[in-house]
């Protein structure tokens, strides 16, 4: 089928009530290119507001039901074709109209659809499509509104190839050949036998000959047919981390009057293979999984899912250090996979975080029983054929999972899988606290009435560490005994935050494979050893790599006071992050990240980090997302003489701090000390440098110098030439520095920004976790001396970002549109 984008002259507003409209329109519909979010341009509002719907699990954005219109001509000459609209992603409960006639549906906000539109057309006139989505208290994080991935009009003839209807899948691979089968899906809609040719071509753009095959194909009147081509790729060249080879798989269909029908996809040669001594192997080499865990928001952008933003986020996790995404909780969009392909990272995707158990007022448990099973085919189609996907998971932290009834439902799931897709692995985030947690608070409170001399621990002890407490849990007998069958239907164990099994379920359950699919952060160096040593562990997915919108605050720094001893899990209005990724909304590595690098083994230099000064002193009682409140600077204007607390990070036996050239002294580092030393100075403007030692021979050495003399504002583009189609975007970057290039953390002023030329600005933002600033807005305060802004080709030409602040020269970046 042709495919082009319909992404272009939507318009959207609030939903409202027809019967309001009567004396003329009360809600004006304002333009918009897709992809949206409809939420992002909303203003936040607190908790006690009477239009508030989402609170800190959205971020404190209001929910509501937002429409979409769009008028397209249709020529006379496509009368008798098929003709489909493809959504990509609609956030959530879309409904579909084609001039005025109720079309489709599609409840599960993350699924890939199609609507056939062709009964309800007006040939060689105007046509309106109109698309409803709700969102209202339906889940646990930000989940955007509305038409927030990509469009697409698919336009065929009766006879044609069905949409994501080639498959290609590696049957066996030795040293001089691949063997693959290319499976094509046929419709012939007409009312005539057909008898067409069938080509697959199979291409990479640096093999010298491509493989070609042909067959014939009759296709019955009002049927569909399944076409099975066996072809042998030479010298195949082989889809790995470190060698992401694609290939192009291009089907034609044709008969005695020519050209029928074509499409394309693009695929890997690979071979995936799992055991308890090897672990996950790919390629006949063992990987271990370094893992992050990203939910599908854009930071700035919201929900909208632009192709340049997925392709960056991939990028920059995998610089980090990352090898593996596991997209939370929800099927990753096409966009995101290209990318991994693209890039070399692995891929676990998830389907579901509800199944038939409510976790919000509205959420996805009211339609998973009737649509569960259609939802795991559209996840499987996209995927299908991305070598970056080696594993489906069924779910996250599902309650049921400890019930008979939740593990038949899994074993449901998972052979559904299964019959889609053999060639891949199945498993399921399973959250053992959560499993067991009705029977668990029951226990813990009948032990704490019966404890009355004191000696025992009641639930509120605790839960004073909730890290500890789900690790305490899930290694008890309790567990091991309802989580058995949920686990056995799976290839491969997910555990969420549940290291205390990994060695005993090597005694107690030896064919158990295990992946640690959601663990805490700050202690990744527990985790990364027991993945080292244990072959039936085979990664670690960490919460989370790139911090998102939502979950307001569940990682940010905290401190005890005389009120409170404990870390609250949600923080109040206005908060807007997480606050616990590696990498912040804006694409810049925190300290843990770097921490993280050298726990990996991937990292020789030290890295230092600084404690803000005003937290000297003070008792942090962070969650275990947490990581303590520190950058990468050494501008502390204001902090003169007054101590600071300096955190270095190796992997080497001893490190030493020099603070102006002058040794503060030498502190013990590497795997035996959790990888960090710190260091108390008294902060004074100049420069601090950390050089790590091993068996008392230097092996690296890093250094952070007092940002000095003028602010200065610089702006960089992140590629000087971006394209005007395709979802690309420019990313500036907007810093504030002294003249020799030191950020100047401490300095922070807003920003404006002016587009000029082939351009827009779609959104301008900072790391600060709980601005009230609007990310649609042309200014921003930074935030330790950072903004970023992010520009959208409109066209060919040239775009100019000019860019002022108070008491700073202004700067322009410029960038060229293809």
């Amino acid at each position: 089928m042709i495919r082009t984008s319909f992404n272009d002259n939507w318009a959207t507003r609030r939903k409202v009530n027809p019967f309001a409209e009567l004396s003329g329109p009360v809600a004006p519909f304002a333009p918009v290119t897709l992809p949206h979010d409809a939420m992002i341009g909303q203003d936040r509002v607190p908790p006690d507001s009477e239009t508030t719907m989402e609170g800190g699990a959205g971020a404190y954005f209001p929910g509501g039901v937002h429409e979409y219109r769009k008028s397209f001509f249709v020529p006379e000459d496509l009368r008798g074709n098929r003709i489909l609209i493809a959504f990509e992603g609609v956030y959530r409960d879309a409904t579909v109209h084609i001039n005025g006639d109720y079309a489709s549906q599609r409840p599960y906000g993350y699924s890939h659809f199609t609507v056939g539109i062709d009964p309800y057309l007006r040939y060689g006139r105007h046509n309106e499509i109109r698309v409803e989505a709700r969102a209202h208290q339906d889940s646990r994080w930000y989940t955007g509104a509305g038409i927030y991935r990509d469009t697409w009009m698919l336009v065929g003839g009766l006879v044609r190839i069905a949409p994501d209807g080639i498959r290609v899948t590696t049957l066996d691979v030795d040293a001089r050949q691949a063997v693959v089968e290319a499976t094509t899906r046929l419709h012939n809609d007409s009312i005539a036998i057909r008898t067409l040719d069938l080509t697959a071509v199979l291409t990479h753009p640096d093999a010298e000959t491509d493989t070609v095959g042909t067959t014939k194909v009759t296709l019955l009147p009002g049927q569909e047919t399944t076409v099975h081509q066996r072809l042998y790729v030479r010298d195949a060249r082989l889809w790995g981390p470190d060698t992401p080879h694609l290939y192009t798989a291009q089907i034609s269909l044709a008969e005695a009057g020519g050209f029928v029908d074509s499409d394309r996809t693009t695929f890997g040669i690979r071979v995936l293979q799992l055991d308890p001594e090897n672990g996950l192997r790919l390629n006949g080499q063992t990987v271990k999984l370094r893992g992050a865990c990203v939910h599908h928001d854009n930071g700035p952008l919201g929900a909208a899912t632009y192709t340049r933003a997925e392709e960056r986020r991939v990028e920059l996790l995998k610089q980090a250090g990352f090898n593996a995404i596991r997209i939370s909780h929800q099927p990753m969009s096409r966009a995101m996979l290209d990318a991994c392909d693209q890039h070399g990272v692995l891929v676990v995707d998830e389907a579901f975080d509800i199944w038939t158990s409510a976790k919000s007022g509205f959420d996805y448990s009211l339609d998973f029983p009737e649509w569960w099973e259609r939802d795991l085919e559209s996840m499987v189609a996209k995927d299908y054929n991305h070598p970056s996907v080696i594993m489906y998971s069924i779910g996250n932290e599902i309650p049921e999972a400890g019930s008979a009834v939740g593990a038949a439902w899994g074993r449901r799931l998972a052979e559904k899988i299964r019959s889609l897709d053999s060639s891949r692995y199945v498993t399921n985030g399973i959250n053992n606290m959560l499993a067991v947690m009705s029977e668990f608070v029951a226990q813990r409170q009948k032990k704490a009435q019966e404890n009355t001399d004191g000696d025992g621990a009641g639930i509120n002890t605790l839960m004073a560490d909730a890290g500890d407490m789900m690790n305490a849990v899930s290694a008890s007998d309790l567990v091991t005994q309802r989580t058995a069958e949920s686990y056995s239907v799976l290839d491969i164990a997910g555990m969420n935050y549940s290291d205390s099994r990994y060695a005993m379920d090597r005694e107690l359950f030896p064919d158990r494979i295990i992946l640690g699919t959601e663990t805490f952060p700050s202690r990744i160096d527990r985790y990364w050893a027991q993945v080292r040593q244990h072959s039936h562990v085979i990664g670690d997915f960490t919460w989370t790599g790139w911090d998102y919108l939502g979950e307001v605050g569940i990682g940010r720094p905290q401190y005890a006071d005389a009120e409170n001893s404990r870390p609250s899990h949600t923080a109040p209005y206005p908060y807007l992050l997480a606050g616990c990724g590696d990498i912040d909304i804006t694409g810049h590595r925190r300290p843990i990240s770097y921490y993280r690098e050298i726990v990996f083994g991937l990292r020789s230099e030290p890295y230092i980090a600084v404690q803000r000064p005003e937290t000297y002193g003070k008792t942090f009682i962070g969650t275990p997302w947490s990581w303590s409140d520190s950058i990468a600077s050494w501008t502390w204007t204001g902090a003169e003489d007054a101590p600071v607390t300096v955190e270095v990070y190796s992997d080497a036996d001893e490190v030493e701090l020099l603070v102006d050239g002058r040794s503060a002294g030498r502190r013990p580092a590497g795997a035996e000390h959790r990888f960090r030393a710190e260091f108390t100075v008294p902060y004074q403007p100049g420069r601090v440098q950390a050089i790590a030692y091993r068996d008392g021979r230097e092996t690296g050495r890093w250094a952070l110098a007092t940002a000095t003399g003028a602010v200065q504002l610089t702006a960089a583009a992140d590629r000087r030439t971006v394209r005007a189609t395709g979802g690309d975007l420019s990313y500036v970057s907007l810093t504030l520095t002294d003249p020799a290039g030191t950020c100047w953390t401490g300095a922070d002023r807003t920003v404006h920004i002016d587009v000029s030329g082939a351009g827009e600005l779609i959104a301008l933002g900072s790391a600060d976790p709980q601005s009230l600033q609007r990310f649609d807005a042309a200014e921003r305060l930074t935030y330790d001396g950072r903004a970023l802004a992010i520009i959208r080709p409109t066209g060919s030409g040239t775009i100019r970002v000019r860019a002022t602040a108070e008491g700073c020269e202004p700067v322009e970046s410029v960038i060229a549109v293809e």
